[in-house]
C-alpha cells in the first residue's frame, strides 16, 4: 500500500483508543462495587478533559512526524469533492435505506447498556435489514475475504485470551502482583505506578478490552486502595489507562482487526507505533493528568 495512505488510518485508530471506547461503562460498574462511589458522566468529563484535550493534539502531531504521509497538500480537494457529489446526483432509495441503518445500528450499539440490546445483536440487526432489503447481497458479504480474515483470527485471540482466564493464570498473575507489590512496603504513589505499568502492559495478553477489565480491573482497583491510593482517583487512572491500552496491538480492541485488516500498516509498524504512543500518552494522562487532578484535589 502507498505509504501516503498509512497516515490517516493509523492516527484515526489512536486517536479513537485515546478517547474513548466500550469499556467506559463496565469500568465505571467495577468502580462503582469496589470503592462504593459512582463515576458520572460529568466527573469523567471534568477529569479527563485537560489530558484528553492534550492527547487529542499530541498523537497526531507524533504520528506526523514517525509516520509523515507523502501528501501534504490537496487544495483542490474541496471543489473535487463537490463536482462529484453534483454528478452522483441525489441519493437512491439504497442508500437512504443504508443510511437509517447506519444510524439505527450506530444508536443501538451506543445506548445498548441501556435499553438491553448488546452490540452483536445491534450487528446482526443492521446486516439483516440490509439483506432483506436487498441492499447487501450475501454473495457480497462473502466475497469480503479481509473481513472473514479479520474475523476468523480474531475470535481464536479472544478464545485463548478467555481460556488464560479460565485456567488460572490471570487470577494467578492478579494475586502474584498483590503479594509483590503490596511486600515492598512502598508509599502509594510508587506502589499505584508499578501497579499502572503492570495492568497497561498485560493487555499485551487480551483480545478484548472488556476481557482485559473484568478479569483485573477490581482486583488492582483494590489492592491500590489496601496500598493507601484514594479510591476515586484510583478507579479513574485506571478507567482512563483501559481505554489507551487497545492501541498496543492490531488485536486489542474489537475496532483494532478493522483499522489493521485495512492493510495500510505494517504488523511491525503497528506495534511500535502502538508501544511509541503508549508511552507518550501515560506521560500525558499521568504526567499532566496527575497535576490537574492535584488541582481539582483527587489526590
Amino acid at each position: 500500500m502507498a505509504h501516503a495512505d498509512m497516515f490517516p488510518n493509523i492516527c484515526n485508530f489512536f486517536c479513537h483508543v485515546s478517547h474513548g471506547n466500550g469499556s467506559q461503562p463496565l469500568s465505571v460498574n467495577l468502580a462503582a462495587g469496589a470503592i462504593g462511589q459512582t463515576i458520572g458522566w460529568t466527573d469523567w468529563a471534568v477529569v479527563a478533559i485537560v489530558p484528553g484535550l492534550a492527547s487529542l493534539l499530541v498523537i497526531p502531531l507524533l504520528l506526523y512526524v514517525v509516520c509523515p504521509p507523502s501528501v501534504k497538500s490537496s487544495p483542490d480537494a474541496p471543489k473535487l469533492a463537490k463536482e462529484k457529489l453534483e454528478a452522483m446526483g441525489p441519493m437512491t432509495k439504497n442508500e437512504v435505506i443504508m443510511s437509517v441503518t447506519l444510524l439505527i445500528t450506530v444508536d443501538l450499539w451506543i445506548f445498548g447498556s441501556t435499553i438491553k440490546v448488546d452490540a452483536v445483536t445491534a450487528a446482526i440487526l443492521g446486516l439483516s435489514v440490509l439483506l432483506i432489503s436487498g441492499v447487501v447481497t450475501w454473495n457480497e458479504c462473502l466475497s469480503e475475504s479481509v473481513a472473514w480474515d479479520t474475523l476468523t483470527w480474531f475470535a481464536a485471540l479472544i478464545a485463548m485470551a478467555g481460556y488464560l482466564n479460565k485456567y488460572g493464570l490471570i487470577a494467578w498473575f492478579s494475586q502474584t502482583v498483590v503479594k509483590v507489590v503490596g511486600g515492598l512496603g512502598l508509599a502509594w504513589q510508587p506502589a499505584f505506578a508499578i501497579l499502572v505499568l503492570l495492568y497497561f502492559y498485560s493487555h499485551y495478553f487480551f483480545a478484548s478490552g472488556a476481557a482485559h477489565i473484568g478479569a483485573m480491573f477490581t482486583t488492582f482497583l483494590s489492592v491500590a486502595t489496601a496500598l493507601g491510593t484514594p479510591p476515586l482517583f484510583g478507579a479513574l487512572v485506571l478507567s482512563f489507562l483501559s481505554n489507551i491500552m487497545g492501541g498496543l496491538t492490531h488485536y486489542g480492541i474489537g475496532s483494532a482487526p478493522v483499522f489493521y485488516g485495512a492493510g495500510y500498516v505494517p504488523l511491525s509498524k503497528w506495534w511500535g507505533y502502538g508501544f511509541l504512543c503508549s508511552v507518550v500518552n501515560k506521560v500525558i494522562w499521568l504526567g499532566l493528568g496527575g497535576v490537574w487532578w492535584k488541582v481539582l484535589g483527587l489526590w
